[in-house]
């Protein structure tokens, strides 16, 4: 009867390891409205790129572009002088390495 008990034991033990395993893998992962920790950090690093491309660019006039990322995508809006400017800032952001796409929400003063 012993050893049926430590076999037991032992079953349940392993079961909830797996389970714990699952769940912390499973908790990781995206989903359609959130981010995994990667894709965070990713996102991150893509929306530093786009805002410091577009300061960095000396045609483009605008100072009050916001900028988000989710997943690859990404969304400016803000304010700027002209329709140029939009397009401008909406190229600068699609060149950047590892945007999927933009949302462009941005409108002139």
């Amino acid at each position: 009867m012993n050893t049926f008990n430590q076999s037991t034991f032992k079953f349940f033990g392993i079961a909830f390891l797996a389970a714990m395993l699952l769940a912390t893998i499973v908790g990781c992962a995206s989903t359609s409205k959130q981010s995994s920790t990667g894709e965070y950090i990713d996102d991150t690093v893509i929306t530093t790129k786009v805002k410091a491309a577009i300061l960095e660019d000396k045609e483009l006039k605008a100072t009050e572009i916001n900028v988000e990322t989710f997943k690859g995508v990404v969304q400016m809006s803000g304010f700027v002088s002209s329709q140029s400017d939009i397009n401008r800032a909406a190229t600068i952001a699609r060149s950047v390495e590892g945007v999927k796409s933009v949302k462009n929400d941005m409108r002139v003063k």
